[in-house]
């Protein structure tokens, strides 16, 4: 089944938080997916894909009797449509970081169960950070995750060569641990055209869950 991949727009934020909320504890109002994209909006991207049983059209939305349309299932954009995830992008605009450089953050990254190790979770990140660096002149990019997270540690690690900063402690609401990540953009290693067709694109590098993440970072 192809996966698009395509710039987010306003269109896309129902469907966004709908993937937010079904796969990640943090969650957000719809006003601040508005604002990365008002904002930003060569940043932020999503993932979708046509579904075979998709519904009929009268079944995704309905007018409200004043002409405005209700959409009904938070899984589709539009009929044939579906939304199977997103990254969240912005510039960073920190009044108490005025003084740093150009610098990008990730806010949100979500793929929704049933399409995950695909591939999917890469390719957004990759054109967001591509973005960042070619649209807005980003010269890093920084992120949290949790400590919990091994699979986006391996993603961001290990596959987008994020460099680990340090651990904030009692990042998250519940209390988890953080690790703090930054990455360097260089565009021409950013340029999508470099992972077209990867080398060695049939072998798959696993995360061995041994490794100690914190190697370097703690004494």
């Amino acid at each position: 089944m192809p996966v698009t991949i395509r710039r987010a727009t306003i269109e896309d934020i129902i469907c966004m938080q709908n993937a937010n909320l079904h796969n990640l504890p943090e969650n957000y109002m719809l006003k601040y997916y508005m604002y990365h994209i008002l904002s930003w909006p060569e940043a932020s991207f999503v993932a979708t894909t046509s579904d075979l049983n998709e519904p009929e059209l009268d079944e995704l939305s309905l007018e409200d009797g004043r002409g405005n349309e209700i959409k009904l299932d938070p899984h589709y954009v539009a009929p044939g449509e579906k939304l199977v995830g997103y990254v969240l992008t912005k510039m960073n605009d920190d009044p108490d970081q005025q003084n740093e450089p150009p610098n990008g953050h990730i806010t949100s990254l979500s793929v929704m169960r049933t399409y995950r190790r695909m591939g999917i979770a890469e390719k957004l990140m990759r054109q967001a950070l591509f973005a960042l660096r070619e649209v807005y002149q980003a010269e890093y990019v920084s992120l949290h995750v949790r400590q919990s997270n091994r699979a986006a540690l391996h993603l961001y690690r290990d596959t987008l060569e994020f460099q680990m900063l340090n651990v904030e402690k009692s990042y998250y609401q519940d209390g988890e641990d953080a690790y703090a990540m930054k990455k360097v953009l260089n565009l021409d290693e950013l340029h999508p055209s470099n992972f077209a067709h990867p080398k060695g694109s049939n072998e798959k590098l696993e995360d061995d869950l041994e490794s100690d993440l914190l190697e370097g970072l703690v004494a």
